[in-house]
């Protein structure tokens, strides 16, 4: 990644962009994203990730530099937000079935994507950047738009309930097979999951299967079911895409160390949202260019309903193979674990690149796009998580030293803080996990006057 700072005077701006040259010759093939966010605060600034320019290729580009100028949605935020719309609509067919994949080490990827937008409540507009985006498919493809959006992620059944397969069962009185419930032909579906928080929650309670249909729907199988012995269900060929939204510190809480190392955290793309401007009157895009998009769109979707395998070209190929065992390196702690499925996520993304180019193969610009994408959900996730340890105690004590400063803190201050409502064993066990981590340091303070006991006190490293 290339990391490139920008002096505007009073305050600075960091840029992180993709470099992925095979001769290594420094060349990035990226720039700002297009009116990307001022930022104000430099401290904030050192780390916020911006999203270099070769990820606004093709039609998804155009749409977002077509809204931008009349919306405060993060450019970044609507650009995942098409790609994961677009890519939920063009992964099924009712009569082919999943359509249009790619292969690596020998697993087939369609174009079904998570995305997890981070933000401010209020002023990361997240909401935001899915109405707009929302808007060019209800032109493109209203049906979908009515039938195949839902929300209220909560339980692993509820999911697959929403696709389910057709059940049969025999009449008691003719002894004839007849259908119970007629289930859903159109096994696509895109959760739009606007209170991401809630689901974390419930991915706690006892004998919730919703993070295990979760984790297995991302790797499409053939047929996704659960186990309950009351009510079974199967969906055959599911299609099903997640665009939830989330604050950070609600992330940081509330995703705890095992969805991090089981699989389920890492199935999703990150993305920094935030507002991009001052539109105090809000802005309204022209009806014709709205149309125009939709048409666009409309016909991106139709040559995708011809397409099933889509390879690479030799010089997509030649990247590829380049910049693989980047993508593949192991990088420790929680955000190894987090950014751990970088080539699946890149291909997957290339595809829809390459899908909405009406291309027969994926080339080279389509990865380059893909790539930049990735770097920028790498760059949120180690911005969202590159302070966090996984364990919410751990993480909370750690707030409470580095507000405390040089003076630090006792055990019995930080006992205070937490309203003593955590044992010491516990408080114990997260103190010994930000010092393993290198988080934290701590200090005997002695008595001034000789007498009584020394004094540990903790501090942020």
């Amino acid at each position: 990644m290339k990391v490139t700072d920008i002096d505007h005077g009073d305050w600075t701006e960091r840029r992180f962009e993709p470099d992925h040259s095979p001769a290594g010759d420094g060349k990035a093939n990226g720039g700002a994203a297009p009116a990307a966010a001022k930022v104000e605060a430099k401290a904030e600034v050192a780390v916020w990730p911006v999203l270099g320019s070769v990820a606004y290729h093709g039609l998804a580009g155009e749409v977002v530099e077509t809204i931008l100028p009349h919306t405060e949605a993060d450019p970044a935020a609507m650009l995942l937000q098409y790609l994961v719309s677009f890519g939920n609509v063009v992964s099924f067919g009712t009569r082919i079935g999943r359509q249009s994949y790619c292969i690596a080490d020998g697993a087939e990827h369609y174009s079904i994507l998570y995305l997890l937008l981070v933000g401010p409540t209020a002023t990361g507009r997240k909401g935001t950047s899915a109405q707009r985006i929302r808007a060019v498919f209800a032109k493109a493809a209203p049906n979908w738009v009515e039938n195949n959006i839902a929300s209220g992620l909560s339980s692993g059944e509820g999911i697959l309930y929403a696709i389910r397969d057709a059940v049969w069962g025999t009449d008691k009185k003719t002894g004839m097979r007849v259908i119970l419930d007629a289930g859903v032909e159109d096994k696509r579906i895109l959760f739009d999951e606007r209170e991401f928080s809630a689901l974390l929650d419930r991915m706690q309670r006892p004998g919730n299967s919703v993070e295990t249909i979760i984790r297995e729907a991302w790797d499409c199988p053939r047929v996704l079911r659960t186990t309950t012995k009351t009510s079974p269900t199967r969906a055959t060929n599911p299609c099903i895409s997640i665009a939830a939204h989330i604050t950070i510190e609600e992330v940081r809480q509330k995703l705890n160390q095992t969805s991090m190392a089981n699989g389920f955290a890492n199935r999703f793309l990150y993305a920094c949202s935030r507002r991009s401007k001052s539109l105090p009157r809000g802005g309204t895009v022209d009806k014709n260019a709205m149309d125009r998009l939709g048409a666009a769109t409309l016909e991106a979707i139709d040559a995708a309903s011809a397409t099933s395998f889509v390879d690479m070209t030799p010089a997509a190929i030649e990247l590829w193979d380049s910049i693989y065992d980047k993508l593949m390196a192991e990088v420790p702690g929680l955000i190894g674990e987090i950014i751990s499925r970088g080539p699946a996520q890149t291909l997957r993304l290339a595809l829809v690149y390459a899908l909405l180019d009406r291309a027969a193969q994926i080339e080279r610009v389509h990865l380059e796009a893909a790539l930049a994408v990735w770097d920028y959900s790498e760059a949120s996730a180690r911005y969202i998580f590159g302070d966090t340890t996984g364990d919410p105690l751990a993480d909370t004590i750690l707030r409470f030293l580095r507000g405390a400063g040089a003076t630090g803190m006792d055990r019995t201050d930080i006992s205070n803080r937490l309203g003593r409502h955590e044992s010491a064993a516990k408080i114990d066990a997260a103190l010994g996990k930000l010092l393993a981590a290198g988080k934290a340091r701590y200090e005997i303070e002695k008595p001034a006057t000789g007498i009584g006991r020394p004094r540990e006190l903790w501090f942020a490293v």
